[in-house]
């Protein structure tokens, strides 16, 4: 596996449009024993600040009215946001604040920002939107992709760091790895990878900005498991091939996590498993995937176990006897995967696979065919048939 793709600092980045120092507590940092709704320095009344830091939301709504009314008039209604189907009409219980990317603190109204209340109360609402079957799950995606992104301008722009923050931040990074784990499943579909690479990336940057929260919350200390689950999907991302860099090598971004984080359950597993896959051991790692993982972790990485099984029959391809092939059989307890999807898989690889005489599947050894698709491979999850 291609190394170099490791994390980037936590302090002294900006992220989203705010800047975090874990050398330094902002102002308006409130501490872990705050109460659940921060409150940063009133704004100005002129309600046009022009000082980030003293903006306050006062919104009460998922949408401000402005926008709403504007949105009507123009048909710019999500499908999501209709009210009984009507491309001009909307309503409080359906319209979400849409992410607008030339926005600026100085022109905003703090009736146009939510609170964080509000903003808690909108991503519970897009959160319910995952489960929803009326549309295909990529019009759902793009319809809350959006507006977590709106969510987490108005953190910005309110200079909200806390521990309600940090949940929001939470939240958000989950929604963007169960529509890794759904996109995945539309392999072959040329419109869905765009949507997977933008996820993905938006996935990364959130990652981010949350852990420069726990840094500036937490002093740098691993203060949950649950923060240690979140610190450890940063390692498992590297066994993805094909994902955006995301600045310095992993083993300098190791060197930035406290001690506790490093002998935390959660990291320790996911750095075994990283190791496993780049070892080539193939067994272990599987094994430690089907039993070891947390439902976040294993969401993350399914999308990527083809990919670890593409290396595994490359390896097996190149080191086995030619006048030898391997049982099918043998592969698919291997790499916990079905026969017959592991025979698709190897024919995705450009790989062919034959039969015995007894009707035995086999693998041909020193096939000079392999190459990945264009298109990536396809989605096999972990079969629960298969066992080690």
């Amino acid at each position: 596996m291609k190394k170099g793709r490791g994390g980037r600092s936590f302090g002294g980045e900006r992220r989203d449009g705010f800047h975090y120092n874990r050398h330094q507590v902002p102002k308006q940092v409130v501490s872990s024993s705050s109460s659940s709704n921060p409150a940063p320095a009133p704004a100005s009344s002129s309600n046009s600040p022009t000082n980030p830091q003293n903006l306050v939301g006062t919104c009460p709504d998922m949408c401000p009215a402005k926008e709403r009314a504007q949105r009507e008039r123009l048909r710019d209604l999500s499908v999501l946001e209709r009210l009984n189907g009507d491309a001009t009409k909307t309503s409080l219980s359906l319209a979400v604040k849409k992410f607008c990317r030339t926005i600026s603190s100085a022109d905003v109204n703090v009736s146009d920002i939510r609170p964080l209340p509000v903003l808690k109360q909108t991503l519970d609402y897009l959160m319910k939107l995952l489960d929803s079957t009326n549309l295909p799950f990529e019009i759902v995606h793009d319809f809350i992709f959006d507006r977590t992104r709106s969510i987490r301008q108005d953190l910005t722009m309110q200079n909200l760091v806390s521990p309600e923050a940090a949940q929001i931040y939470e939240d958000i990074v989950k929604f963007h790895i169960i529509s890794h784990q759904k996109l995945a499943k539309y392999w072959g579909r040329p419109e869905i990878s765009s949507l997977c690479h933008l996820n993905v990336e938006q996935l990364i940057k959130c990652l981010l900005s949350l852990y420069d929260m726990y840094q500036v919350i937490g002093k740098g200390k691993c203060t949950s498991n649950k923060e240690a689950e979140f610190y450890s999907l940063y390692v498992l991302l590297h066994l993805g091939n094909d994902l955006p860099k995301m600045g310095e090598t992993l083993s300098l971004w190791y060197r930035q996590l406290a001690y506790s984080v490093h002998l935390a359950k959660e990291v320790q597993i996911a750095k075994k498993i990283l190791r496993y896959a780049e070892m080539g051991n193939f067994k272990l790692f599987f094994s430690t995937v089907a039993t070891d993982l947390t439902n976040l972790q294993f969401g993350l990485i399914e999308p990527f176990l083809n990919e670890v099984r593409a290396r595994a029959i490359v390896q097996f391809n190149q080191s086995c006897y030619k006048l030898q092939p391997i049982p099918m059989r043998h592969l698919s307890e291997l790499l916990m995967v079905k026969e017959e999807e592991l025979e698709q898989l190897c024919k995705s690889c450009s790989l062919e696979t034959s039969m015995d005489d007894t009707g035995i599947r086999l693998l041909p050894c020193k096939q000079a065919t392999f190459c990945i698709p264009k298109s990536g491979l396809p989605f096999i999850g972990i079969s629960a048939n298969q066992s080690i």
